[in-house]
């Protein structure tokens, strides 16, 4: 098991240097420049300044150049300082990175708890009432946008109590009350969202797995239903499951753009789009950089749990 561990973490690092090169000449090729937005519009400036704030942020040096020295500042943990507001990258994204960590910790636990109930009873009541309403349930699930979900939970809470969700970011560790009071919605949106397809691989998985000859096995010696779910079926059934989950969990890092203006969340999304929109190039690098290197973790543990659950597959690499 330790072998296996081992090797699954060394190919994540060719991976996340494929994806630190990729990012660092591909955001270079974007139309526009920092420099020029950096000064007002209409406004007359020298070659001589233009050039002397390039200087500035380093733009003036040779593109391998650049790259090593960002190489250099990762692994010494240190992104640099944004292009746009002179702040080190770290401080911008301090508070952001928790609120976008607890509301994808929050959302993907919610996801899982509705899913995978939910799933294991459709297969096992398949085609009756109950799978009828569990499959409208999950269907409903991936056809509304979590957006707008958002929007009729915020709406129903102002016209019928009087309430809406804290406007203000609180952390964790200051007021647990205020905080879940703020991210709890956005978590049940995206979290409700995403148990949709979570819900139904869940139940094409387990319909797979109770044909299985040695569920078939299982009846014949007289074990009672529960049991061969608990211990034959459901473990057997989820790592397709796992994977759409981590997967989901790690969406959720920097995808809810729209989910975080709705709620008026200041998270890693908002900061995507205002990186993208200043052209702060060291910016967006540090944050397409977090964002691959959460993918390239929930990936390593997905394929421990993957061993984990079936001890064939660490045998076989």
């Amino acid at each position: 098991m330790l072998r296996y561990i081992i090797q699954r973490f060394l190919y994540m690092i060719p991976t996340l240097l494929a994806v630190a090169i990729i990012v660092f000449f591909l955001i270079r090729v974007i139309p526009g420049d920092i420099v020029e937005l950096r000064f007002a519009e209409g406004v007359y400036v020298s070659p001589e300044m233009i050039e002397k704030e390039r200087v500035k942020l380093g733009l003036n040096l040779p593109l391998w150049q650049q790259f090593m020295n960002w190489m250099l500042g990762i692994f010494h943990f240190d992104f640099g300082k944004s292009m746009w507001t002179g702040k080190p990258i770290a401080e911008e994204l301090a508070l952001r990175f928790e609120l976008s960590l607890q509301v994808a910790l929050m959302g993907t636990f919610l996801s899982a708890i509705i899913a995978i109930p939910l799933g294991v009873l459709a297969a096992y009541r398949q085609d009756t009432w109950v799978d009828y309403v569990i499959r409208v349930f999950s269907i409903g699930g991936l056809a509304i946008p979590s957006f707008w979900l958002g929007i009729l939970m915020i709406l129903f809470f102002l016209i019928f109590f009087k309430w809406m969700p804290p406007l203000t970011f609180t952390s964790l560790s200051v007021d647990p009350w205020q905080n879940l009071s703020q991210l709890i919605w956005p978590a049940l949106s995206v979290g409700y969202r995403y148990s949709a397809m979570a819900t139904r691989m869940t139940r094409s998985a387990m319909l797979e797995v109770l044909r299985e000859d040695y569920i078939r096995t299982a009846r014949a010696k007289g074990l009672s239903e529960i049991l061969i779910l608990r211990r034959h079926a459901i473990k057997n059934s989820m790592l397709p499951v796992l994977t759409v989950i981590g997967l989901e969990f790690a969406y959720l890092i920097g995808g809810l753009v729209v989910t975080e203006q709705v709620f008026n969340l200041n998270g890693l999304g908002q900061l995507f789009v205002q990186s993208i929109g200043f052209r702060d190039y060291t910016v967006i690098q540090a944050l397409i950089l977090i964002v691959a290197i959460t993918y390239t973790f929930v990936n390593f543990f997905i394929d421990i749990l993957y061993a984990w659950l079936d001890p064939r597959i660490r045998y076989s690499s």
